[in-house]
């Protein structure tokens, strides 16, 4: 299958937005969700119009329990029509578990910085992008409709050296694509980034990928994400990630908190005039699942305090 016909799931001309609060927003938390909370959230975001989402990662359960039933929710994803099914993989026993199922995409991780990727995965970023080449090639050999994902992370600021260039962000992108990724993303990992820095990256991301779609991941770390979202919107991505409730963090990204709110950022494009498909006053419901899982864990969110407004209508 051509790289073209897998990018048939972020269809162009539209907004996507991708639930990775199954995945990301479990990463760092004191508790979660039984299976069946899990995929009751599952189910009930795919009724409310969300086709997107990042299901957990192939991680030694020891570490980290709370993806130990990943398989579960592959199987429950498999039922719902029309879901495109994302994992994240981080080494080829991962890839190999990931090519062996029913999944839609693995997401690798490349670092936009060499002190963050040697000091978080003891991996240089060229042996990442050369990771990515080894995604590539096992998913031509094993499974050629799953679609291979490129995630930079820190790309819009680093934990340890601070500032990032952006063009060596925009060299890693190419190297990717150049390797085999389908799509690549630039992940605001702990949340640096203003709008300005977000708008720049973007131009220079739509520069590069051309028809290409790439994919926009944000943090709310420092109140700055529904900004950001807005200032990626403005400058082309067609493509974000947001976590119900705005969970999240990465566990290897010190200073790391939640995603942007998913609810908040599917309001913010209906306002900015995006169709989403997505019914907003059922996707805010949902909540509910995670206040009695999770009674432990902060939930974020202004949709959530003042709700939506009345008699309106939101799914396209």
């Amino acid at each position: 299958m051509s790289r073209i016909n897998r990018l048939s799931a972020y269809p162009a001309g539209r907004i996507t937005l991708r639930e990775v609060g199954l995945r990301d927003g479990l990463q760092i938390v004191r508790s979660w969700p039984s299976t069946a909370a899990k995929i009751d959230w599952l189910t009930r975001e795919h009724a409310a119009g969300v086709r997107h989402f990042e299901l957990g990662s192939f991680l030694p359960a020891a570490r980290f329990p709370q993806f130990a039933d990943l398989p579960a929710l592959i199987d429950a994803a498999g039922a719902l029509p029309g879901l495109h099914a994302a994992v994240l993989t981080l080494n080829e026993r991962a890839m190999d578990a990931a090519f062996a199922s029913p999944i839609s995409e693995v997401v690798c991780v490349v670092s936009a910085t060499e002190e963050h990727s040697l000091a978080n995965i003891r991996r240089s970023r060229a042996d990442s992008v050369a990771l990515v080449r080894r995604a590539a090639q096992m998913r031509d050999a094993q499974a050629p409709d799953v679609l291979v994902n490129a995630g930079i992370a820190m790309a819009l600021g680093c934990s340890i050296t601070g500032a990032v260039d952006p063009s060596e962000v925009l060299r890693l992108a190419e190297a990717c694509l150049d390797a085999g990724a389908d799509i690549v993303g630039i992940a605001d990992t702990v949340g640096y980034a203003g709008p300005r820095e977000v708008a720049m990256l973007c131009d220079g991301m739509t520069r590069l990928c051309g028809d290409t779609p790439f994919i926009v991941h944000l943090h709310d770390t420092r109140g700055t994400g529904i900004a950001n979202a807005a200032a990626a919107l403005d400058h082309g991505a067609p493509v974000l990630d947001g976590a119900l409730a705005g969970l999240g963090g990465c566990p290897f990204a010190p200073g790391a908190t939640g995603n942007v709110v998913f609810e908040d950022l599917a309001y913010l494009c209906e306002r900015m005039g995006f169709a989403t498909g997505i019914d907003i006053p059922a996707l805010a419901a949902i909540r509910g699942i995670l206040a009695t899982e999770m009674p432990d864990e902060t939930l974020f969110g202004a949709l959530a305090r003042s709700g939506p407004p009345a008699n309106m209508a939101w799914r396209a």
